[in-house]
């Protein structure tokens, strides 16, 4: 019994039949037997259906009733029967009967809820049984009670292992409604519950943590989640939630662009819940596999649909909508919607658009845009672009809403992955217009500002200090300081990464529901943003299809650019930066230097022509602000041979910089020197002469705990230590310090953010892009947290050369020199060797 509640039913049947047979024969058996063998069949009934079939779980609830009817009369044979009707419940509800399970629960439940004192164990267990069919039937307002009893039972008569699935339920409950921090807390709750009173659940927590993941959006977070929990469940012989979790994963792929996996994962899913008879989750298996196809071809923007994918949608819809699978019905639908429109279909799809539901409270976000999208590209094929501009306009306000309710970074920037459909036709609807008019490249750059880099338009707020992630984060440093104190004396350190990759990930899951991030701020209109620039040029950039264009925000006009080729920008931008890469070293060989810069300066002459060669034309002195797309984030914008020497900042988004610009703080200096760097106690000792009164944090003083408090408050703070860009989880890319690393995870908690950051060293200033423009990591949490500028290298860049670029930087700034300017005269010197960028406000 202890394995079949541990989500152990493979191990749990075994068990059970040495029961049976340990019990001997029927016809021999006493009362007391008698009654052990009922309590072991109920078990084994419920096991069985899990592992085999739903007819074997009934076949022993009959066997079971049989059995419990020749107990002579009395409390032990009243309560059996509540028993074995709760399991009938139970198996039922598994299957998808859900309305004959509920009926079940409600007949037997109030008998025992007059009776708490004496069945608070089984109420509990039912209670909780009964509001997880709530939760599949929507109902999250009898789930919610349910629960809520369920929890006050369990907590009073110490059922600790149902508390952790009650709070797992909460968390179930919470995704429903979409409160996603909520969803995440009670898992996380549940899970430190279950690391010791029932470890066989920890995967099954582990697959609703994945899916609320993929309902913010964290889709590459969700697959991690799943790649884990599925052989887990695997191993337990877990098989209807194996199939529960493949189909999430082929959610996950899909998102990821992998439909060939999403395919072959929906396929196995929907072959395993119809062996085992559910065919609910059958179908809900099979709309995972049809929204795959949908997907791709949908992507394809040259490529017709066939007349057969929308027509199976269609019919699949009708079957999910007889299954009272309502949202998943509409969802069927509007896959259909868009392959019709795609094939010039309207009237159809308009008819079958007409059957898709309004959305309820209960409606996940994802099938809230999908709605919007339908409703956008029927009113594009109508010749109706305002109307469809109207339905982008809601969809992401409402997305912001959805937004606006997310706990950390990683959350906020998310759930842009759901609107990026929605705002890739917009600007296409406005680029047209823009082609034509100066009005319509206000316009776009209006939507620009909509659409992209959300996280950096909120303003962060009080922070409260979470013990757990700070215990989580500690630990995290003490292991990567004894990590690489091994690998310097030759010491294997397999273990110690295991355990390292397993408390960023706990660090991670606590990081995501720690508190709200911030208060949004209104996105800046055109207006506001060009009397702030004054006289400074704003370039916002765009991809459309194989070419990139500009908006160019100059004293205030607007005005549209074609630039170069699309994807051959892209790819000498990433050739160029593995140039800076190979050129970094202080004692490369001079003919390896030679040969290097030789590539780079074509490249980067190549990028000048395609990119800034037209941008530079009317510039003069003035200070340039660059709003890039993903894959330009790491272009050496100051090796451009057109933006030798010149001012320039590189942002988010127009509103970010808006905001950036506005904040002014006062504060010491401070300067503070990491180990491992040759020079650097020297070089921050040095630039005493150039801020007398600067504090000094080096040599074994420069603790993270150390750094970290005197960052706090500070005016401008000087960082020269190694550092590491982490793309798979941008939050725990680090500077690495004495004891250890400084996570950017932590600056985003700092109270007052210094005003100006110089990161002196490699590649601090990279960021993870995520769907929307959403653009993280050590140099975007601190800008994202509060700092104004924030100065970092984008490549490797040597010793020597970082050394001679942060003196001549220092010397302008103190001098009152703008940033940008003082970066540009610091790196026109050697800027192949010298790849800084200057982010925020220069």
């Amino acid at each position: 019994m202890a394995a079949a509640a541990d989500h152990g039913p493979g191990a749990a049947i075994r068990l059970l039949q040495r029961a049976l047979s340990c019990l001997g024969p029927l016809k021999a058996a006493g009362p007391e037997r008698l009654e052990i063998r009922v309590r072991v069949l109920i078990s084994l009934a419920a096991a069985e259906a899990e592992v085999l079939s739903q007819e074997d779980g009934f076949a022993r609830l009959d066997e079971a009733e049989r059995v419990r009817l020749s107990l002579p009369e009395g409390e032990t044979r009243r309560l059996l029967r509540f028993t074995v009707v709760l399991q009938r419940a139970v198996v039922l509800m598994r299957i998808g009967r859900l309305e004959e399970a509920l009926a079940l629960y409600d007949a037997v439940l109030p008998s025992l809820a007059d009776e708490v004192e004496d069945h608070s164990l089984l109420l509990t267990r039912n209670m909780m049984n009964r509001a997880w069919l709530h939760l599949q039937m929507t109902n999250p307002d009898g789930a919610y009670q349910d629960l809520s009893g369920a929890l006050d039972i369990a907590v009073k008569y110490g059922h600790r292992r149902l508390e952790g699935k009650i709070r797992h339920n909460l968390g179930d409950h919470a995704q429903l409604l979409g409160d996603i921090p909520e969803a995440l807390r009670h898992y996380e709750q549940a899970a430190s519950i279950f690391v010791t009173d029932g470890p066989g659940s920890l995967p099954l927590v582990r697959l609703d943590q994945a899916k609320a993941l993929l309902t913010a959006g964290l889709a590459e977070e969700a697959a991690r989640h799943l790649d884990e929990a599925i052989p887990e469940l695997r191993d337990n012989g877990a098989h209807h939630l194996v199939a529960e979790a493949e189909v999430a994963r082929a959610g996950a792929a899909i998102l990821e662009g992998d439909h060939v996996l999403a395919k072959k994962l929906a396929t196995s899913a929907r072959r395993s819940f119809l062996r085992r008879g559910n065919g609910r989750w059958a179908e809900i298996a099979e709309l995972t596999r049809l929204r795959a196809d949908a997907v791709k071809v949908l992507a394809d923007r040259e490529k017709k649909p066939s007349a057969k994918l929308p027509e199976r949608l269609a019919d699949l819809a009708i079957r999910l909508a007889g299954l009272g699978l309502r949202d998943e019905a509409g969802a069927a639908r509007m896959f259909a919607v868009r392959l019709l429109i795609r094939r010039e279909e309207t009237v159809a799809a308009q008819e079958l658009l007409a059957q898709v539901p309004k959305p309820r409270q209960t409606t996940p976000i994802d099938h809230r845009m999908q709605l919007r999208l339908c409703r956008a590209e029927l009113a594009v094929a109508s010749h109706r672009p305002r109307s469809a501009l109207a339905q982008a306009r809601a969809g992401l306000a409402e997305l912001g809403q959805i937004r606006d309710r997310m706990g950390g970074l990683d959350l906020v920037c998310g759930t842009a992955a759901h609107g990026e459909e929605l705002g890739k036709l917009a600007l296409t609807l406005v680029l047209k217009k823009a082609r034509r008019s100066g009005a319509g490249a206000k316009s776009l750059f209006a939507w620009f500002e909509r659409t992209r880099a959300q996280v950096y338009r909120y303003e962060p707020l009080p922070v409260i200090e979470d013990p757990a992630l700070a215990r989580h984060i500690n630990e995290m440093r003490h292991v990567q300081g004894t990590i690489q104190a091994r690998r310097l004396s030759g010491e294997p350190v397999g273990k110690l990464e295991e355990r390292y990759d397993r408390l960023q990930r706990e660090a991670t899951r606590l990081g995501w529901y720690t508190s709200q991030w911030g208060r949004p701020r209104p996105v800046s209109a055109p207006e506001e943003v060009v009397e702030r620039l004054g006289d400074r040029v704003l370039v916002s950039l765009m991809g459309y299809r194989d070419t990139l264009y500009a908006v160019v925000v100059d004293r205030g006009r607007f005005r549209l650019l074609k630039l170069g080729p699309l994807a051959e920008i892209v790819e000498t931008a990433r050739q160029l930066h593995a140039d800076l890469d190979a050129l970094a070293p202080d004692n490369l060989p001079a003919p390896l230097v030679e040969v290097v810069t030789g590539s780079a300066r074509r490249r980067a002459d190549k990028l000048d022509k395609l990119i800034s060669a037209s941008l530079a034309k009317t510039l003069e002195n003035r200070e340039l602000i660059i709003v890039p797309i993903g894959s330009l984030y790491a272009l050496p914008w100051g090796a451009l041979p057109s933006l030798h020497g010149h001012p320039v900042s590189i942002a988010p988004s127009a509103t970010a910089w808006v905001t950036a610009s506005g904040r002014r703080s006062s504060g010491p200096v401070l300067l503070a020197g990491g180990p491992g760097v040759p020079g650097s106690v020297g070089e921050v000792r040095n630039l005493r002469t150039v801020y007398p009164q600067a504090r000094l944090v080096d040599g074994k003083d420069a603790t993270s705990d150390a750094v970290l408090s005197a960052l706090d408050g500070s005016g401008m703070a000087h960082l020269v230590a190694h550092g590491a860009h982490e793309p798979a989880n941008a939050l725990f890319s680090r500077l690495e310090l004495v004891d250890g690393p400084l996570y950017a995870h932590e600056t985003a908690r700092l109270a007052k953010p210094p005003e100006r950051v110089v990161l002196a060293a490699c590649e601090l200033a990279m960021s993870h892009i995520r769907p929307g423009e959403e653009a993280l990591g050590f140099a975007g949490t601190l800008l994202a947290s509060g700092s104004r500028t924030v100065i970092g290298a984008i490549a490797r860049v040597g010793d020597k050369a970082a050394a001679a670029a942060m003196s001549d930087l220092h010397r302008r700034l103190a001098s009152g020199t703008a940033p940008a300017l003082a970066l540009a005269e610091a790196t026109a010197a050697d800027p192949l060797r010298r790849p800084f960028l200057c982010l925020g406000a220069g």
